[in-house]
C-alpha cells in the first residue's frame, strides 16, 4: 500500500506557510525578502511550535522554532509569549510609558507585533488575560529600572528568555482560581520546550538558542557552491563546554550523577529548556504544588516523580546562548529547525538542497555517483530519478517543504525516493515516532542588494 504522489504532497503541504516582505514603491528596504515555514508531525499531537512576527515599535523581524517535550503545553505557551517579552525588552522608555498609560486609562494599545501565522498556529484565548498581566508586570519593572540607555539586542534576548521562564514558574506556584487555567499553568510548567530564535534587523542577525534546535546560515561561495555556517550550539551531552558549565554549577560530589547516558540526571536530553520545573524547583516546592494542585496533577506519575540524585537544584536553565552575525551579500538564507531535521540530515546537505532550490540550479549539474561503480541500468535509474527530482522542485513552492521531502525521503544517493517517502508518511502514529521526530523548519531568504548597500554605507 503506497501513497500516490498527490497524497504525499497533501501531507507534506498541510502546514506550509510563506510570507513575502512587502516592497515599498518597488524599493524593498528590508534585509529579509521573506520566509517559508513548514511542520511535519511524528507525535500526535505535534509537540513542535513555530512563530514569526515583525516588530512594529522597533525595527526588525523575529522568527523561532520551539521543540516541546513531555507534551506540547510549554512549547505552545513559549511560542505565544516569548516574542512579546523580546519586543518589550527592546522598547525605548517613552514607548513603554505610552503603553502603560494607555492600559491605565483604558485606551487602545499600540500594536507591538505583527504576527505571520499559519491557520493552525493558534493562541490560547483562555490564558490571554493571565499572560497579559505577567507581561505588564514585566514592562512596569522595566519602566522603574529605566537607566536611560538603549537596550542592547543581546541583553534584551537574554532578559526576555529568563523572564518568561521565571513567569512560567511563578504562575504555576501561585495557581489560578479558575480550575481550567490552574491546570493549564501547571501543565506548561511541568512540560518543557527548547527555543531557537532569530532577530534580524538590517545587517544585524542575532540568534538566541536554548536547547538543541539549530540555526544555520546558507552561504554562496564565489564558485557558486554552497556552504553552511553554524549560528548555534546544541546544549546537550555532545557539547563539552555545556557539560563543563553544568558541572561547575554543582558540588564536586555530584559530578558522577549529573550526566548519565548522555542525559541530564539520566533523564533529560537538552541541558537548557523552558519549563521543566522538575529540574528547577526544590523537592519541597514540587511536593507542595502537586499536592495542592488539581487531581489530574496528583494522579500523574510523571509530576510526582522526583529525579534521582536531586540535591542542589536548579539543574536546568532557560538562559539562551546568543550569537551575533553581521550579514554579508554572500549570506543568502537562514535555516531554523528543530532537531527532527538535524537528526536526519547533515548541515552541508541542508545548505546545498536549499541553495539549489532557491537558485533553481539542481537540474543542470552533472550526476555525481561518489566513487560507486555504477552499471548502465543504475545510471538510467539515476537519470530517471533526476527527472523526478526536477518535477519535485516544481511541485514545491516552499523551501521548507522541499527540505522536509528530502529529510524524510532521501536514499543513499541523496535523492528523494518516492517509495521510501510514501512508506515513511504512511506509518501509523505509534510507529512514526520510532523512525523520526516532529520536524519544524523556517527558511529565511535574505536580500543581498539591501545587505550590500548597508555594508557600503558603513
Amino acid at each position: 500500500f503506497y501513497l500516490t504522489p498527490p497524497q504525499v504532497n497533501s501531507i507534506l503541504k498541510a502546514n506550509e506557510y510563506s510570507f513575502k516582505v512587502p516592497e515599498f514603491d518597488g524599493k524593498n528596504v528590508s534585509s529579509v525578502l521573506g520566509f517559508d515555514s513548514n511542520q511535519l508531525p511524528a507525535n500526535a499531537p505535534i509537540e513542535d511550535r513555530r512563530s514569526a512576527a515583525t516588530c512594529l515599535q522597533t525595527r526588525g523581524m523575529l522568527l523561532g522554532v520551539f521543540d516541546g517535550h513531555a507534551g506540547c503545553a510549554c512549547a505552545q505557551a513559549v511560542s505565544e509569549r516569548l516574542f512579546y517579552y523580546i519586543a518589550v525588552s527592546l522598547l525605548p522608555h517613552e514607548t513603554l510609558l505610552e503603553i502603560e498609560n494607555a492600559v491605565e486609562s483604558g485606551r487602545a494599545l499600540l500594536p507591538i507585533l505583527q504576527w505571520h501565522k499559519h491557520p493552525n498556529d493558534y493562541f490560547s484565548k483562555e490564558a490571554s488575560k493571565l499572560y497579559f498581566n505577567s507581561l505588564r508586570t514585566y514592562w512596569q519593572e522595566l519602566i522603574d529600572l529605566n537607566s536611560g540607555e538603549t537596550t542592547d539586542v543581546k541583553e534584551a534576548l537574554i532578559n526576555a528568555f529568563k523572564r518568561l521562564d521565571n513567569d512560567i514558574s511563578l504562575e504555576a506556584q501561585v495557581g489560578d482560581p479558575n480550575s481550567f487555567l490552574n491546570y493549564l499553568v501547571l501543565r506548561v510548567a511541568f512540560s518543557g520546550a527548547t527555543a531557537c530564535v532569530a532577530h534580524v534587523d538590517g545587517v544585524d542577525l542575532h540568534i538566541a538558542n536554548t536547547g538543541d534546535s539549530r540555526a544555520m546560515l546558507g552561504v554562496q561561495e564565489e564558485d557558486g557552491s554552497w556552504s553552511a555556517v553554524n549560528l548555534s550550539y546544541d546544549h546537550n551531552a555532545q557539547n563539552e563546554r555545556e557539560v563543563e558549565r553544568v558541572k561547575t554549577e554543582h558540588p564536586k560530589s555530584e559530578e558522577k550523577s549529573l550526566v548519565k547516558q548522555d542525559r541530564l540526571l539520566g533523564l533529560l536530553m537538552p541541558f537548557r529548556a523552558f519549563g521543566d520545573v522538575k529540574f528547577k524547583w526544590s523537592i519541597e516546592l514540587q511536593k507542595r504544588v502537586v499536592e495542592s494542585g488539581p487531581d489530574q496533577l496528583n494522579d500523574n506519575e510523571y509530576t510526582k516523580f522526583i529525579p534521582p540524585n536531586y540535591h542542589t537544584p536548579p539543574y536546568l536553565t532557560a538562559e539562551p546562548e546568543v550569537i551575533h552575525h553581521k550579514l554579508r551579500p554572500q549570506d543568502k538564507f537562514l535555516v531554523l529547525a528543530t532537531d527532527g531535521l538535524w537528526e536526519t540530515m547533515h548541515r552541508q546537505d541542508v545548505a546545498r538542497i536549499v541553495g539549489e532550490y532557491l537558485t533553481g540550479v539542481h537540474h543542470q549539474q552533472p550526476i555525481a555517483v561518489g566513487g560507486y561503480k555504477v552499471t548502465l541500468g543504475q545510471m538510467h535509474g539515476l537519470l530517471t530519478e533526476r527527472r523526478a527530482r526536477i518535477s519535485s522542485v516544481f511541485e514545491d513552492q516552499n523551501a521548507a517543504t522541499h527540505l522536509i521531502r528530502h529529510a524524510v525521503g532521501n536514499n543513499e544517493f541523496g535523492t528523494v525516493d518516492h517509495e521510501r517517502l510514501s512508506k515513511m508518511l504512511s506509518l501509523p502514529e505509534e510507529l512514526a515516532r520510532m523512525y523520526r521526530d516532529d520536524i519544524t523548519i523556517i527558511v529565511v531568504q535574505f536580500n543581498s542588494h539591501v545587505i550590500g548597500a548597508c555594508q557600503n554605507e558603513e
